[in-house]
């Protein structure tokens, strides 16, 4: 049996700053430090060409147990829908009613922040509530 690996959920974007900024907001985590052997991310890209500089960020989990976020500038925009998402685990253990409104608590914080709902999906049959968002670059992810 293989032993459990850490892993790092790149994006591709515009503003790597401001969307880690955002994620470090949505999901509680810090930035990232800068590369060793630099006092700050400032420092650090001052040794870049000037076409490179903020052209990454990062940010983690300060518990240490989630993965780190990449965030990498590239030069064309987002076209169609994500192929892998992220779900902000904010109804964890909830149902109904109660769970829908942490889902809805959630979404007006994070509209706070620039994101924007794409769609509440109401509980059925088989699935519980959840909520579609998007961040501020228009990436999907979930509330769920």
């Amino acid at each position: 049996m293989s032993s459990v690996r850490k892993f790092q959920v790149t994006f591709d974007c515009a503003e790597p700053e401001r969307l880690a900024r955002f994620w470090c907001e949505v999901l509680g985590y810090d930035p990232a430090p800068p590369p060793r052997g630099f006092a700050s991310w400032d420092a650090f890209d001052r040794t870049l060409p000037p076409e490179q500089r903020g052209g990454s960020s990062a940010c983690v989990d300060p518990s240490g147990e989630g993965p780190r976020l990449y965030f990498q500038r590239v030069p064309e925009g987002k076209v169609v829908k994500n192929r892998v998402h992220l779900c902000v685990r904010v109804g964890t253990g909830l149902v109904g009613e109660e769970r829908l409104a942490a889902l809805r608590a959630e979404c007006a914080r994070l509209e706070a922040l620039g994101a924007r709902c794409e769609r509440v999906l109401l509980a059925d049959e088989h699935n519980e509530s959840c909520i579609v968002m998007q961040d501020i670059e228009g990436n999907e992810f979930c509330l769920d």
